[in-house]
């Protein structure tokens, strides 16, 4: 669920002043931190699923950090409890990139915490993976070279679909992910330009662009057939849509944001809308997220 991932549009995303946020309560406020917050919805088979909030901190010139954080919910979170936390905090370089200094993912399934820990130096090297799980507690820093060298964590990947799209309206991207066991390809393709209208259940309102994402294998421990993501995936690929991901510029200093998720399963069709945003200036909620 979370290779949150992006898409854009070339002329008209430039000054996102033309992509009005429509909101049932909007309001200005006081100027704040340069932090972005998203809250969305994730609707699975026209069941809502899964509640999932995204933080950007974009302010300082040489540092960011993301923060998503997903849980199940309603009749789904009694039946299958499972949260996660996944973060990064990492450098802004001069020549324009990020680089990862920490990433860590935290999953909680029926009581049971898994914790990885990645950490990089700011040279890009990656230095050592740090797991907790309830049976062991070990570092590693012998991991094979062409296993984790040159590689990112999935939240600075789709970092910088995002800022391809706030910067020149165009979704583009690939980075090599290393995720503890696998290391892969994240490519962003930017598709079309759509403008998006407000509904009850999604609060954005203008241009936003349409971005497939396709997570292609390359070393690590891969099954012969394809699971989890890997089978998400073909499953939309065999019905003619990779996981599609809306990105828009809505804060005119920082990256531009997912507005919008499609993935096509066997099962049906899972959405994720976008139904709360603030930074310092707008604070945004959708009236599907009030009622």
């Amino acid at each position: 669920m979370l290779a949150i991932s992006s898409s854009l549009a070339l002329a008209a995303l430039v000054g996102m002043q033309d992509g009005r946020i429509s909101v049932a309560d909007a309001y200005a406020a006081p100027p704040a931190k340069h932090l972005q917050e998203m809250t969305y919805q994730v609707y699975a088979g026209g069941i809502n699923a899964v509640r999932a909030t995204l933080d950007v901190d974009y302010e300082s010139k040489d540092r960011y950090s993301m923060e998503l954080f997903a849980t199940t919910q309603g009749f789904l979170g009694k039946i299958v409890p499972w949260e996660g936390t996944f973060e990064t905090h990492g450098w802004r370089m001069q020549d324009g990139t990020e680089k990862p200094e920490l990433h860590k993912s935290t999953a909680i399934w029926q009581g049971e915490e898994d914790v990885k820990e990645y950490t990089y130096g700011k040279d890009g090297s990656f230095k050592k993976l740090h797991v907790i799980q309830e049976d062991k507690n070990e570092v590693r820093e012998d991991l094979e070279e062409e296993l984790v060298q040159g590689t990112t964590d999935v939240l600075t990947a789709a970092l910088q679909a995002m800022k391809s799209v706030a910067d020149s309206g165009v979704c583009e991207g690939t980075d090599e992910v290393f995720d503890g066991k696998r290391r892969f390809k994240m490519v962003f393709r930017h598709k079309a330009d759509d403008v998006l209208t407000p509904t009850e259940y999604n609060v954005y309102e203008g241009v936003a662009a349409r971005c497939e994402v396709e997570v292609i294998p390359v070393s690590g421990a891969w099954h012969k057939k394809p699971r989890g993501w890997a089978s998400i995936q073909e499953q939309g690929r065999d019905k003619g849509s990779l996981p599609t991901v809306w990105l828009a510029k809505i804060d005119n200093n920082g990256p531009a944001v997912p507005v919008k998720m499609r993935v096509k399963t066997n099962y049906g069709t899972l959405f994720m809308h976008l139904v709360g945003y603030k930074n310092g200036e707008k604070r945004i909620t959708a009236k599907k997220e009030e009622s």
